[in-house]
């Protein structure tokens, strides 16, 4: 249900027929979306895998609409070949024209859409911390960082100050897609509607404005800062840009991506500030859900921060030549990245200092390493199937994909003439998982909790 508190003053914002076609839209069915993850696979070979028909979206590369959103169970999901996401928030980055190499910060980033876009799209040359502040939403943020097969991407869960505190003015650019009313997901999710209110549009937009307040500390110099919700509410979006670029003289609002700007309308001007190139995605305009987005640039010249020191814990001796010796075994050629331990894993963590605490994940999960040998994690096999010795090819028209996916031991006989030892199992070319090559078999190492069942 759609409060009416709710229309009544979204019928200020429009003129009678825009307002009749914006209700109408949120009456319509919600609209679904993917975007190809160019790090495992492309366009050409994930489409003809789908069990649906795709068209392209219009501002976004590799992003494709869709007539079905249930393919949790299909091996190219499971492999990271696609993620889910709704149009509009994928205009979010499309947006910013993310440059490959950049660093960057996003700081309410579960349950890992914007994230896992970022990751791919600044390449292994950048690199990106990735914040939730909710542990459990967390754990769902980094198992579609694994699944996706990201190399370059630090999961943290802190405070946003913790992380301005500790980072400064160190990245080129911050993304702050915060906690909102959850207005434009009102056709998508029915508890939206039942759960809104007024009071709770104010509490929002007080906590937006203490996390623009330290995401503005962590953009460097020149950097920019990527504002966006999924709501439509002026106090939410437009009012808490006025009001942060008055009480941040530094920041200026620049224009999106074009593509973005052609399937979006205008920003709404309030206290007598321009704010025309704020965006506003509205379903009565571009297939999708609601989406705000304000993109900023700190002026150069700015105090800049230096990198602060690195509390990334140090494997031992043991620990590294453990992973030193696997690597020549197992791979074709050592990984790019620094060994660090956090807890009882050693990552290969990317170029980036880590705090000393609330460090979720840094990097790529190696495996723990037991009585001087190494365990494996699922990470390791996504992110780097493809340059593992061993490999097991599988197509979409092999039995064995499926009871890998149950998590049963399958032949691989293909492997039999080589020495025993740890493959990477592949699905149309793209790492799916891993497993232990014995003697023509592979026994299983899909986690148990990414089974499929039956």
């Amino acid at each position: 249900m759609i409060p009416t508190k709710f229309l009544a003053r979204m019928r200020e914002y429009f003129e009678d027929a825009e307002y009749d076609a914006f209700c109408a839209a949120l009456e319509a069915p919600s609209v679904r979306a993917f975007r190809v993850n160019t790090q495992k696979t492309d366009a050409g070979r994930l489409l003809p895998l789908l069990p649906f028909a795709a068209r392209p979206l219009p501002f976004a590369r590799d992003a494709f609409y869709a007539t079905d959103d249930k393919v949790g169970a299909l091996p190219c999901h499971h492999a990271g070949m696609l993620y889910m996401q709704d149009p509009s928030a994928i205009s979010a980055i499309a947006a910013a024209e993310v440059k490959r190499g950049a660093r960057v910060l996003d700081l309410c980033a579960a349950p890992g859409g914007k994230s896992t876009q970022l990751g791919a799209a600044i390449g292994p040359d950048g690199v990106l911390v990735s914040n939730e502040y909710v542990p459990a939403r967390c754990r769902i943020l980094q198992g579609n960082v694994e699944r996706m097969g990201l190399t370059n991407t630090v999961v943290t869960n802190l405070d946003t100050k913790a992380l301005a505190d500790f980072y400064g003015a160190y990245f080129d650019l911050v993304v702050a897609d915060a906690p909102c009313s959850g207005e434009g997901m009102f056709r998508k999710y029915e508890v939206a509607g039942e759960e809104w209110s007024e009071e709770n549009v104010t509490l929002c937009a007080a906590r937006q404005r203490e996390i623009l307040q330290n995401a503005a500390r962590c953009v460097a110099p020149g950097g920019r800062l990527l504002y966006s919700t999924c709501t439509f509410s002026l106090a939410e979006n437009e009012e808490n840009v006025a009001w942060f670029l008055d009480t941040h003289p530094d920041f200026s609002l620049i224009p999106v991506a074009r593509e973005v700007a052609a399937a979006t309308a205008d920003g709404i001007s309030v206290a007598g500030r321009d704010l025309t190139l704020c965006r506003r995605f509205h379903p009565h305009l571009s297939p999708g859900e609601g989406q705000f987005l304000a993109l900023m640039v700190r002026q150069e010249g700015a105090d800049g921060a230096k990198p602060p020191k690195s509390c990334a814990v140090t494997p031992s001796r043991a620990e590294t030549d453990t992973v030193t010796a696997f690597f020549a075994d197992t791979l074709t050629a050592a990984p790019r990245g620094a060994l660090c331990r956090l807890r009882d894993t050693v990552y290969l963590a990317p170029d980036i200092p880590l705090p000393s605490a609330g460090v979720f994940a840094a990097g790529v999960a190696v495996g723990t390493v037991l009585k001087n040998r190494l365990e494996p994690h699922h990470h390791l096999y996504s992110a780097y199937g493809a340059q593992f010795i061993r490999q097991l090819p599988l197509t979409t028209d092999d039995a064995r994909v499926a009871a890998y996916l149950r998590g049963e031991e399958i032949d691989a006989s293909e492997l039999a003439g080589g020495k025993n030892g740890f493959a990477a199992v592949l699905f149309e070319g793209a790492p799916l998982g891993g497993g232990k090559h014995v003697s023509g078999r592979l026994k299983n190492h899909y986690p148990k909790g990414l089974r499929n069942r039956g």
